[in-house]
């Protein structure tokens, strides 16, 4: 095995361990999206009766998909929380040591991250399918909304590791997750693009996650739309955002 992938396996694992033997860190990534799966798929389902909201699957089908991908996002950023955690506890410093390639430290943590999304997004796809949620998708709609969900994931995770490299402080926090709640937020939540109005239908027209969204529903209902921009975007966000996590760690580096 070489050193790059041992490496990288050996901080996946840790983390994970970690995750999932400490209910301070498992039961936030669970009850957060299941908590905004309810409030707004069932507390905001007459929303489905506006008019020219059509959408095929219902609006159950409709906020998963958003609660998914948000959950994909956060669950990258929760992993910045754990770098800018080990670095304030001297066990960072003790990882790019012991690293022959630095590289592999942030490739162990973003395995994790994906890890612990996918745990998450198990759950919460019960937990939908138990409250009635209807799929008109087949199982290669399903395979690419879970993969725009996993690449969102990644470049969230890329993006929380830049930030954590450089402050190498859990104060880094709100850096790391306000930026992604208000790209989440700013784009279509409630209702389709077409019907928003205002300031906010002009910020979601260029927001890269109304391309994702538009995507994943698209998948959900059997009606794939916007996929290759989507798919664009994602990949874009994650190419960026690895640039910015290298950087990051050749702050840490030069930092000692």
């Amino acid at each position: 095995m070489s050193s790059f992938r041992a490496t990288a396996l050996g901080i996946t694992w840790r983390t994970l361990h970690n995750f999932l033997g400490n209910p301070a860190l498992l039961l936030p990534s669970l009850v957060f999206p299941l908590f905004f799966f309810t409030a707004f798929a069932g507390g905001l389902s007459t929303v489905s009766h506006v008019p020219g909201f059509d959408f095929r699957s219902g609006y159950t089908a409709f906020q998963f998909v958003f609660v998914l991908i948000q959950s994909a996002a956060f669950g990258g950023v929760f992993t910045g929380f754990g770098i800018a955690r080990d670095f304030e506890t001297g066990l960072g410093r003790r990882f790019m040591l012991a690293a022959r390639h630095r590289s592999a430290i942030v490739a162990g943590y973003a395995l994790a991250a994906a890890g612990r999304w996918l745990f998450t997004a198990l759950v919460l796809t019960v937990v939908a399918l138990v409250a009635g949620m209807q799929i008109d998708g087949g199982g290669v709609d399903l395979f690419g909304l879970y993969g725009l969900a996993l690449i969102m994931n990644l470049a969230a995770a890329l993006w929380a590791a830049g930030v954590a490299l450089r402050i190498r402080s859990i104060q880094g926090g709100p850096l790391m997750q306000i930026p992604v709640f208000l790209v989440l937020f700013m784009a279509p939540v409630y209702l389709p693009l077409h019907l928003l109005t205002g300031w906010i239908h002009v910020v979601a027209s260029v927001n890269p996650a109304t391309a994702l969204l538009a995507a994943g529903r698209g998948f959900i209902s059997g009606q794939p739309a916007d996929v290759a921009l989507a798919f664009l975007a994602a990949a874009g966000l994650a190419l960026l955002f690895s640039i910015w996590a290298r950087g990051g760690m050749r702050r840490a580096e030069r930092a000692g």
